[in-house]
């Protein structure tokens, strides 16, 4: 059975995703769909890394959590990353703490239109987050992405694809790193934006 994306190819899921490799993700986020920022104002995500090894995965992380908000000042959607215990795609969803019992959280972005950018891929799609506009402190690396996002199914914004991307000086640098995006419901806890902490 292949998992190559072709045009007509049905409804993916996030399993089908979990078994492709680089080129047929690049091929997804190139056919991918714009994101619709009010059916995902509120909502959070798993977030699932679909291109690192395994050694890299338990340095670092399989599973993490997105969230989306409507900023207030702005009306801007917005939204940040939360560190969570590694129980698997299908397991239980407990964010990592700090020692005042509140949820690890970093990577702040706000959804951004990509229109008149090249990332390079040959992708146009609609949609990036902006973690360089987002007040994240100078050690926050993820201050670097600009990272590609699409709906991976037409009509519908359940499961999304990421591509990560870096700038760094004036260049905008693709890498070969895609991560998914499950939505899990209703966000659990508002963070404010780090400028305003």
């Amino acid at each position: 059975m292949t998992h190559e994306p072709t045009a007509a190819t049905s409804r993916l899921t996030l399993s089908d995703l979990m078994a492709m490799k680089g080129p047929a993700l690049h091929a997804v986020m190139r056919r991918g769909h714009a994101i619709d920022p009010d059916a995902i104002a509120g909502r959070q995500f798993l977030g699932v890394d679909l291109s690192l090894p395994g050694w890299a995965r338990k340095l670092l992380w399989h599973t993490f959590r997105k969230t989306f908000v409507r900023d207030e000042s702005s009306g801007e959607l917005r939204g940040w990353n939360v560190r969570m215990e590694q129980r698997g795609v299908e397991g239980a969803r407990v964010p990592l703490t700090n020692r005042r019992g509140e949820p690890i959280t970093f990577g702040h972005y706000r959804l951004r239109s990509a229109a008149g950018m090249n990332f390079g891929g040959r992708w146009t799609g609609a949609n990036y987050l902006d973690y360089g506009a987002a007040g994240n402190p100078f050690y926050d690396l993820a201050r670097l992405g600009r990272t590609p996002l699409v709906a991976v199914n037409a009509g519908q914004q359940d499961l999304l694809l990421g591509w990560e991307v870096f700038k760094v000086g004036p260049l905008l640098l693709p890498l070969p790193l895609y991560w998914a995006l499950r939505d899990e419901g209703p966000v659990d806890r508002v963070v404010p934006p780090p400028n305003a902490r």
